[in-house]
């Protein structure tokens, strides 16, 4: 509490300093956030509930800005947190508290802050409210610009597990990007070249010494970027230092734990140009887990990103299974190293007046993505199946007022995780139709089925909102297990939205499964309850 009072207190004078200095006044700008779950009890599901039956996330944010400066500060309550959170997130606290000063060339912050090296591989502090997730930096970080030629940043700090800051990890970091285009003067082109260095510190036990591991690791990324006219080409090579596994010989030579070096490659080519968009990404990691603490299994414990690099569906029916990348593991004596694919996304924009454009055009997508787990430690080969997707969308505007959106999916997906080789194959087929009655008065009807013959056989999914813009929004949804447990999922609500306002109500059946954000998902149980939601900003 001394070290917040006395942060809180710099903030303060500071603030106060940079208005004295300042002609111009400041400004406060702020959030807040509540996610509140009475939960009912629901035999059908084993639906799970907390004790008293509440629970409620809630985020306070405030900004100040004046200048070159700037301060803040977040609240988080949990009271208790929502089920399915990570369980480290509990009470009420001030969990982020900064200040920082930017000119444009250099940047000083102290205190709490977010970053990421390259695409995140190697090291990414973030927020993700959906998942529970706040790896915020308690530190400092300097950062400096010359021009659109060099840039090179430096930051210190103990990432945030939980409610506060994991003082016992200690990471540092240098990050550097060279413009070569700038540099020389190229105009049409860029081409540069980017650097990271990482160290991270954490105290380990007897039993880790002995199994050769060091309290403190260092890893680099070496990246290459390229972009001329529509061609954008990307390239990362990580090796993200040593982790410290479960030994799964335990029981032969005695160690409780081995050490791993990790490693990661990732490649990024894109076209854009006349209606046609091409993204083609792959990529290979092996015991890519990187964590906050080697001594907690939550999962808001990481010091990376790790996104599945697939389609990202919208849809609850094409969320079932979704894929969950495998860094490497040797959870319950199975060793899995990692896993190598990639996936290849196609866009075109058919014009107006085209023959399968017709009046007012038509947009269609592909994806297909396959993962695969590693052949062996280091290799470069392909074993067993994890995940393919194949999708085809469409979308059209039959006339002023009916838009029409067609999706097609396949999905093939190893339950195992690569332990065994069976697979579940799923089709899936969805109907989101949206008519526009007026300006301000629309309804949208989702259709979806999915066929399968392994896990709980077939499913099919219905959902119709009513709009009233730009206020009110009232929906209900229903998903349906006929093909084995015959139980219904569904769900009924509204939302009311005033200028920065939004409320929402809902009540339903949630099905167990796993929640996803931008790639990376955490198990959520099976839970029946009434939802409330609001948010605003000032």
């Amino acid at each position: 509490m001394k070290k917040l009072a006395l942060i809180l207190t710099l903030v303060a004078a500071s603030a106060q300093w940079a208005v004295a200095q300042n002609d111009n006044k400041g400004y406060l700008v702020g959030s807040y956030e509540s996610n509140t779950i009475v939960y009912a009890e629901d035999a059908v599901t084993n639906a799970q509930r907390p004790d008293g039956n509440f629970a409620s996330n809630n985020y306070l944010k405030a900004d100040y800005y004046n200048g070159n400066f700037s301060a803040g500060v977040q609240l988080e309550a949990y009271q208790p947190a929502l089920i399915g959170y990570p369980s480290n997130l509990e009470g009420a606290r001030l969990t982020n508290y900064y200040m920082q000063w930017s000119d444009g060339a250099f940047d000083v912050t102290a205190g709490t802050f977010y970053d990421q090296f390259g695409s995140g591989l190697l090291f990414r502090t973030y927020e993700d409210r959906t998942l529970g997730v706040n790896t915020a930096m308690m530190g400092a970080r300097v950062a400096y610009r010359y021009k659109n030629i060099a840039s090179l940043k430096a930051l210190w700090g103990a990432p945030r597990l939980g409610m506060e800051p994991f003082e016992k990890t200690q990471v540092r970091g240098l990050d550097g990007s060279l413009s070569l285009s700038s540099l020389v003067g190229l105009s049409g082109v860029n081409l540069s070249l980017e650097g990271s260095l990482l160290q991270r510190y954490e105290p380990i036990n007897i039993n880790a010494e002995e199994s050769g591991a060091s309290p403190s690791t260092i890893g680099w990324s070496a990246r290459m970027n390229f972009e001329s006219g529509g061609f954008i080409a990307k390239a990362e090579w990580v090796d993200g230092g040593d982790k410290i596994h479960t030994n799964p010989n335990y029981i032969i030579d005695n160690k409780t734990n081995v050490v791993k070096r990790a490693n990661a490659q990732l490649l990024e080519l894109s076209y854009s140009g006349g209606g046609l968009g091409i993204n083609l990404t792959g990529r290979r990691m092996e015991w890519m887990e990187s964590k906050v603490s080697y001594g907690s299994s939550e999962t808001n414990n990481a010091l990376n990103y790790l996104p599945a690099l697939c389609a990202q569906y919208s849809y609850a029916i094409t969320n079932l299974n979704p894929y969950i990348p495998q860094p490497g593991t040797t959870v319950g004596g199975h060793v899995n190293s990692g896993e190598i694919g990639g996936q290849l996304d196609i866009y075109y924009n058919f014009k107006r007046g085209t023959a399968l454009g017709g009046k007012r055009g038509m947009k269609v997508n592909l994806n297909f993505s396959t993962y695969y787990n590693l052949a062996e430690e280091g290799s470069w080969m392909p074993k067993t199946l994890l995940w393919r997707n194949i999708n085809v969308g469409v979308e059209k505007q039959l006339s002023r007022k009916f838009k029409m959106q067609l999706l097609y999916a396949m999905q093939e997906y190893n339950h195992s995780h690569g332990v065994g080789k069976g697979t579940w194959l799923s089709n899936i087929v969805v109907a989101d139709l949206l008519y526009k009655f007026t300006p301000t008065f629309s309804t949208r009807a989702e259709l979806a089925y999915l066929v399968t013959f392994e896990d709980k056989k077939d499913w099919m999914s219905a959902l119709l909102e009513v709009n009233f813009a730009p206020s009110w929004s009232l929906f209900v949804s229903d998903m349906f297990n006929h093909g084995s447990t015959g139980i219904h999922y569904y769900n009924a609500g509204f939302s009311y939205t005033e200028g920065r306002t939004r409320v929402a109500l809902s009540y339903g059946r949630n099905r167990g499964g796993m929640v996803c954000s931008g790639g990376v998902c955490r198990p959520m149980p099976a839970y029946t309850g009434g939802n409330l939601t609001i948010s605003t900003s000032f």
